[in-house]
């Protein structure tokens, strides 16, 4: 069976909630959506309220003191937000990228060690952790067992250590601008061959229900994983799932079960926060975002701006200003389509004036010079 791209799009938002807004508690919406891309603190705040009725912010900052969820980094070696109980499986999955990324970098090797060096600091490492301490205490005390600058090890051990976590820091979105770290309470150990190639393809089944349908290149984008090991997972699995054909005659796995809504299905307007997962793990991003937007919404150093979705897809950024939310369509939108953003602006304008009414403000150099078929302040 074919699948076109708007099928893709319907089936795609289905499965990341944004066809409607569900009750859910936050640890169990995370689950459900695999991870929540984190490099900006406010990210994974703003990714739950556009798909939760209800959401209450205050149940995500418990959720992280808890460390029912917690920040780590994982998938493409960003930082995501996952659920406690799928960290050590996602964290194995992770760690041949994560190594090659870290272990192999001339910042590494500047220190002079082995990556058996690397990995025999961990438990050391994990238990200094047990307290939550900030990165240049973290150095300091690598730097004094070693005998020697340590700069290199801690700057590759903060993010791929299995067990390494980000602890939280404060308002007003747990994590602030100076991170601090700290052991899991079971942090996974480092994984053999057959060990990592299991957990990648449990991290595949999850991908496949968070995202599907998607094909293996899609898999490998998803983990920034090479080749090889994506195909393996994928073969390991294959065979649970149901095979669908894409646009462009590419092969497409899914749940056999899964939700594929009609492609006529209606999509609500939404106000995707920056790096939103739905923008960023397929090979193929035309599903959400028109090929002819790509370049303005990715930017030239990977940042991915806060997105305007109209009709499921890209249609333009948004960004706080004083008043409410600026929203820059590339495409003229109906007197509908803007009402229905309007509606969204004022409902995330009330969300960041009691957090951060000024989210994302460093980026707006990214604005300079994009087109727009029509500039509106949405009040907030």
């Amino acid at each position: 069976m074919a699948l076109t791209v708007r099928a893709l799009n319907r089936a795609t938002l289905a499965r990341q909630l944004l066809l409607e807004r569900v009750s859910l508690d936050v640890t169990d919406a995370v689950r459900r959506l695999v991870a929540l891309q984190a490099q900006h603190p406010a990210s994974p705040y703003l990714a739950l309220w556009n798909r939760l009725e209800g959401f209450d912010p205050a149940e995500l900052d418990a959720a992280f003191a808890g460390r029912t969820l917690v920040k780590a980094t994982l998938m493409r070696v960003t930082l995501h937000v996952v659920h406690a109980g799928d960290y050590p499986t996602f964290q194995q999955a992770m760690q041949p990228t994560l190594r090659g990324a870290r272990l192999n970098d001339p910042r590494f090797r500047v220190a002079g060690l082995s990556h058996a060096d690397a990995e025999a600091a961990i438990p050391g490492l994990l238990e200094f952790l047990a307290t939550p301490r900030g990165g240049p205490e973290s150095e300091a005390w690598l730097t004094e067992r070693h005998g020697a600058p340590m700069k290199g090890l801690w700057w590759a051990l903060r993010q791929f250590g299995p067990g390494v976590l980000h602890a939280p820091t404060g308002p007003p979105w747990s994590f602030g601008t100076r991170p601090a770290y700290v052991a899991a309470a079971d942090p996974p150990a480092v994984a053999d061959a057959e060990t990592s190639a299991a957990a990648t393809a449990d991290l595949f089944r999850r991908y496949v229900a968070g995202f599907g349908p998607v094909s293996m290149p899609d898999f490998a984008q998803f983990g920034l994983l090479v080749r090889p090991q994506a195909r393996a997972a994928v073969e390991a699995v294959a065979g649970e799932l149901a095979r669908f054909e894409g646009p462009d005659g590419t092969v497409l796995y899914d749940l056999p079960g899964a939700p594929r809504p009609d492609e006529d299905v209606p999509a609500p307007p939404r106000l995707l926060p920056m790096w939103d997962s739905v923008l960023l793990v397929h090979a193929d991003r035309g599903r959400v975002i028109p090929p002819e937007y790509r370049k303005l919404v990715t930017r030239t150093n990977g940042d991915t701006l806060p997105t305007l979705l109209v009709d499921g897809f890209v249609a333009g950024v948004w960004r706080p200003v004083d008043g409410g939310i600026e929203a820059t369509a590339f495409r003229t939108l109906s007197g509908a389509e803007w009402d229905g953003l309007a509606k969204e602006a004022a409902a995330l304008s009330a969300l960041l004036a009691d957090r951060d009414p000024a989210v994302y403000r460093r980026y707006d150099r990214w604005w300079a010079g994009l087109p727009a078929a029509e500039v509106r302040v949405l009040p907030g």
